[in-house]
């Protein structure tokens, strides 16, 4: 998808959003329903308060970022390249990737190392790039 197909996308849909040079800084306040796109365009970053819905999303790029206020929902994704960092104040749904619902509830957790720290140390090595 385009930069400019994604900023149509937002507008059609009346999501708040904000460019800051070459990125497109998604800001619109509690859910922000993104579902149906399968697709986006480097240099977006989610600092939306609530939770994001990217459930149908097949393929992220590299340079997205996730700084949103609470859930994502990524059910559909079946890799994940080695720049991408979740800072979101909530769960994330993987569960194309890892099986489960969330990874909060994830089998692969370590018990006493935050999930979602073990999920970005496991993304920076690789691990789930297909």
């Amino acid at each position: 998808m385009t930069r400019e197909a994604f900023k149509q996308v937002l507008d059609l849909r009346r999501i708040s959003y904000k460019e800051e040079g070459n990125r497109v800084v998604v800001t619109h306040g509690g859910y922000t329903n993104l579902r149906g796109l399968t697709s986006l365009p480097s240099g977006v970053v989610f600092k939306n308060s609530g939770t994001l819905d990217l459930k149908s999303l097949t393929s992220l790029p590299s340079g997205v970022e996730f700084k949103n206020g609470r859930n994502i929902d990524l059910r559909s994704l079946t890799s994940l390249n080695s720049d991408i960092e979740f800072k979101n104040g909530g769960d994330i749904d993987l569960r194309s990737l890892i099986g489960g619902l969330r990874v909060e509830y994830w089998e692969g957790n370590i018990k006493g190392i935050d999930s979602k720290r073990l999920l970005n140390k496991m993304i920076s090595l690789g691990l789930f790039k297909r």
